[in-house]
């Protein structure tokens, strides 16, 4: 069982822009068509047995795909925890969590609930950083799209370098995206 951090990135790190838009990752089109991408992701979807997401993720999920009209297009399978201080519309049928507070707690009833399956941290990147923060995040996986966008939500806004993230497995997806996964290391200091 691994925690992960599965996402799409920028070359400089940011997950969406300034104005919270990811138009500049839907420039590229059904992402589903771009080789390898969709059998990286179904192969990644098949070991995930919880999920994890910020509030700001939450919402933009909502509304992209419309689930307060629409909930069956509801995605995620696995039961989902939505970390957020404010009160969040549900989307009807789906196994949702609302939490706020410490990850760790949260973490171990996640991982009671994957059935021995990993916990996907979809994003934001600050949610991330309290799961590595608590020696919780196992590895982060990057698809790392073509583009600089100078500013907006970052990647995962912590300094992590002694020990630096240890690069596991570097992969080509078709003419745009390169696939960087990385392991957590775990400091050896007492």
């Amino acid at each position: 069982m691994k925690t992960q951090y599965y996402t799409a990135t920028s070359i400089d790190g940011y997950l969406a822009d300034e104005d919270s838009s990811l138009d500049w990752l839907f420039q590229f089109g059904e992402i589903e068509g771009i080789e390898g991408v969709n059998d990286d992701y179904s192969r990644f979807v098949e070991q995930v047995g919880a999920l994890a997401m910020g509030s700001t993720t939450y919402e933009w999920i909502v509304e992209h795909e419309n689930l307060l009209e629409h909930p069956e297009k509801w995605s995620y399978e696995a039961p989902t925890w939505v970390f957020s201080t404010r009160e969040l519309p549900a989307v009807e049928g789906a196994d949702i969590h609302f939490v706020q507070g410490d990850v760790a707690p949260v973490h171990a009833d996640m991982v009671k609930a994957t059935e021995g399956k990993n916990v996907w941290l979809v994003g934001g990147g600050d949610l991330v950083g309290q799961f590595y923060d608590q020696g919780l995040l196992d590895e982060v996986i990057l698809s790392v799209a073509p583009v600089t966008l100078a500013s907006g939500a970052p990647l995962l806004p912590r300094r992590i370098t002694s020990p630096p993230l240890k690069l596991t497995n570097v992969e080509q997806r078709g003419d745009v995206f390169a696939v960087l996964i990385y392991e957590v290391q775990r400091s050896t200091e007492s």
